[in-house]
This record gives C-alpha cells, structure tokens and sequence, in this order.
C-alpha cells in the first residue's frame, strides 16, 4: 500500500460496524443531529482530513444518519456507493460538475425536466459547459450524431418528464462507451424498484429523493449512485479523476480510491467547497419512505393504469402520452423496462385549447395542483406554464409539450375517488 492508498472497501465513509450490511441493519435509525464529531486524538483527526482513514469529519460531508440512508439506496440500485444531497437538482449538478468543466460538452436527450435543461441551457454555459439536445424519439443514432471530441457524457432520463417517453438504454449506453464516455440516468420517476439503469448499462444514476423515494411530500433530497463500472483512467477524458489532485496532496482518486472515485471525488471536493449538504433529519425521513417505497409504488402503478384506460376512451380527451398504451411508440421499450407495469407520472392532452386545460385543472377538487410528483396524494399541474415554462415555444415543440398539455402523478387514494375527481372536472368543460 503506497502513501495514497485509501480503505474504501465498504459502500461508503465506514461509519459503524453495525451498519456495514444495509440488509441487515437496524431498523431503528438514530438522527444524528450534529454538526461535528471528536476525534480520538490527532493522529486520528489528521488522517481523517487527509483521507487516510475512513470516517466521520464533518456534518457537510458525511453524517451517520446521511450515511445509512445512503448505503441503502446504493444496495438498491446496485450501486458501489452513493452521495444524499440537499436536492435532486443538487445531485444532478454536482454529477455535471465532475465530469465537464470549462470548454466540455454534454449530450442530453430533450425529453427531461424542465428544471434540468434550464440548467444544461442556460445555467452551465456560464460556466463554459455546453449541451446539444437531441431528441429520443428519433432513434439512438442521434445520440451518436451530437457526439464532439469534447464530450464528457451523456444524459437521459429513465421516463422522461412529462411525457412519459423512454429511450432504448442499452444503445445509448453502447454509444457513450464506445466514445470512452459515462452514461448519467435520471432514474427517479422509475424508481430502482421497477427499473435498474446499471443493468442495462448506465454508469451513474441520479435520484429526486423529493418524490417516490421520500413518497410525501415532506422532505427535500438528492442521491447520486456511483455504478464503479467506468474505467476513468483508460477513458482518458478525466484528468481531475485520474491526475494527482493538489488538495488532498497528491491523491489520484481514481488510481488511490478505487471503485467509489466518482462519488468520494464529488464527497470531498465539490460537497465540501460548495456545501450542498442533507440534513440530518431529511435524511432519517427519506429512510422511512425507503421502507415502503415497493408498497407506495405498486399502488401508484396499479391506480395510473385503470386511469390510462379511463382517460384513453374519454371524448374529451386528445391524446393520452403512456407507453403501456399499444400504439405508443415506446411500448416495445416498456414492456421490456416495465415488465410488470410501471409509471405512474404522465401527461394527457385535454381536447381544446390552454383555457380549458386550465379550467380542468382548477376544478379538480381530490388532486393537488402543486410541483411535485410522486406524492402518495394525485397531483397535477399544467407544464408550459409552471415547471417548463423557461423553454420558449420552439423547446417547448421539441419536448413534446402542448399548451392542452396536463401532467399527472397519480396517487394511492382510492381509484373510485380519483376516477370520480377527473370525471367531475370534464363535466365542468
């Protein structure tokens, strides 16, 4: 072992021996509510900072609560290990972060949240990043085609928000790695209860713990899965992964850290300088919706597929935007993704104009019109006017979102009072 070789054997920051196996943890998880811990004596606390040792340093970084919840969601995503972050959008940004810097590129499908291509558009190019949106619906090749010598990875989501696409994964994922570049997948609206991306050959996964993963409504979180599988070194493209790093004394994170480098890389530097940490209690909060995370979702499926049908057969209906329907052009790719039936967050076509998808919207009386999704309560919201209404009406056309457009996430209530609400709400147009 030379100067620079680090003990990361487990899936993160070992903080406790009765929680190395996340399978048979503790089900009662303390919150550790503190912002700093003692260090046994100086010897300790200076390899602690030097990364020499494995451990708590400081509540930004790492938390013993933060850590459980962590360990958890990378066992179920298969992952070597994973980062909470104060938000989704957090935990997005610090993943585009590491990989490009000044004068790279990034390649993202069109058919994502709002709030991420805003970011991609407008936000990163202030940084000297720059994104080529390609739309999925045109094929992988696509993907390849936006491809520069300066590209450093690719970008999709598992189910694309709001219209429910999906995107052949394998491909894209064969794309990326033949260009020496990672796969980075959304994967919140599938949740790694119906959909693991790492099997199909993402490299790293990215979460909205705000929404299934929390499944409330309550608790703002991220979490970024680092798969291990991308070789850093042989790429090539990732000096600040591979080259000695002067703020650790010379640490190759890729080279010293091994299979957690993303993740450790992103925990020490970009978490530590710009402090986009989860709380504590957000934490502990998230793990209980983890418990039940199987249980809330087969109850979101199985009321959003009595409600696809439902809203399939209503004359007021245009267009319904689900892949489980059999003349969607995505339903080959959900039946391989969503063997069992999946997605529960869609959008619908009302058959008119804005003012009366409006109007629809404001006479629901059992869903919330808020922004958010995933709720166990059904939410809607109208798109072009709130989560993407910084495209213009050109990005707007290329994501496939219409000024009738109406977005639900249907919830567990009882599919009687759901079905119920929808009805009364058409009767009012």
């Amino acid at each position: 072992m030379n100067e620079h070789q680090y003990k990361f054997e487990t899936l993160q920051l070992h903080v406790g021996q009765e929680e190395a196996d996340p399978a048979t943890a503790s089900r009662a998880v303390p919150i550790y509510q503190t912002t700093s811990y003692v260090f046994k004596d100086s010897q300790e606390a200076s390899d602690l900072f030097g990364l020499r040792k494995a451990g708590n340093i400081y509540g930004r970084l790492t938390n013993t609560t933060q850590d459980i919840f962590e360990r958890r969601i990378a066992a179920l995503e298969g992952g070597v290990a994973a980062l909470a972050v104060a938000s989704g959008a957090a935990a997005i940004n610090y993943v585009l972060q590491a990989l490009a810097h000044s004068g790279d590129h990034i390649v993202a499908a069109t058919t994502i949240y709002g709030g991420t291509y805003n970011l991609l558009e407008h936000t990163l190019p202030d940084y000297g990043v720059t994104t080529t949106f390609v739309d999925p619906t045109q094929g992988a090749s696509v993907f390849e085609n936006a491809l520069k010598t300066n590209t450093k990875c690719v970008f999709i989501e598992t189910v694309g928000n709001p219209n429910a696409n999906l995107i052949n994964i394998e491909k894209v994922a064969a794309i990326a790695h033949a260009h020496k570049i990672p796969l980075v997948i959304d994967n919140t609206f599938a949740t790694p209860y119906q959909v693991k991306p790492f099997e199909y050959g993402a490299d790293i996964v990215v979460h909205s713990a705000t929404k299934f993963i929390g499944g409330h409504g309550t608790t703002l979180g991220g979490v970024i899965v680092d798969s291990s599988k991308f070789d850093w070194v042989a790429s090539g493209k990732f000096p600040q992964l591979v080259e000695a790093n002067a703020s650790y004394h010379g640490i190759s994170f890729a080279k010293d850290v091994g299979a957690p480098a993303l993740a450790v890389f992103i925990r020490a530097l970009l978490l530590r300088d710009t402090g986009g940490c989860i709380s504590p209690f957000n934490a502990f909060l998230l793990l209980q919706g983890t418990e039940t995370l199987s249980l809330r979702v087969e109850r979101h499926v199985e009321n959003a597929l009595k409600v696809v049908d439902f809203l399939s057969k209503h004359p007021k209906v245009a267009k319904v935007n689900h892949p489980s329907l059999p003349n969607h052009p995505d339903h080959a790719l959900y039946k391989k993704y969503f063997p069992n039936g999946g997605i529960s967050i869609f959008t619908f076509e009302i058959d008119g104009n804005e003012a009366q998808a409006r109007k629809f919207i404001d006479n629901l009386k059992v869903f919330s019109l808020l922004a958010n999704v995933a709720d166990v309560k059904s939410l809607v919201i109208h798109p072009a006017s709130t989560t993407h209404s910084q495209m213009n009406d050109e990005e707007l056309a290329q994501s496939g979102i219409k000024k009738s457009t109406i977005r639900l996430s249907i919830g567990t209530e009882h599919i009687d009072d759901i079905l119920w609400d929808l009805k009364q709400a058409f009767e009012a147009i």
